[in-house]
């Protein structure tokens, strides 16, 4: 049922051209985040513990490798190419920077809500 309703509604969204805050399947929201010209767009966010980061690889040439490593939460998408994306769910509060292993310069801050 579930499967069926985000079906529908992705098409309605993809006819008019609107812009979606996508639901995961358990409830949280997905944030997307863009990676191009080798910066995080949006450079932050505030988002509710069990929700999610979506992090699209928006560059045409080149790959990007989006990591979290902080003492209560790490993460590592492995090399994103072009029009990959990586979903990254944090599952405790805190503020936390998202980097890529590949631009040095590239950072994402987010901070996460308890609720």
């Amino acid at each position: 049922m579930h499967a069926l309703f985000r079906i529908a509604a992705m098409a309605v969204f993809a006819a008019t051209g609107a812009t979606v805050m996508m639901v995961s399947a358990i409830g949280g929201r997905v944030h997307e985040v863009s990676q191009k010209g080798r910066a995080f767009q949006p450079a932050a966010l505030v988002i509710k513990r069990g929700e999610t980061v979506q992090v699209l690889n928006d560059d045409a040439d080149l790959l990007h490798h989006a990591y979290v490593d902080a003492p209560d939460f790490t993460f590592d998408s492995g090399d994103q190419e072009p029009g990959e994306k990586a979903r990254i769910v944090f599952p405790v509060a805190g503020t936390f920077a998202v980097l890529c292993g590949i631009h040095p310069k590239m950072k994402l801050t987010v901070t996460v809500e308890a609720r």
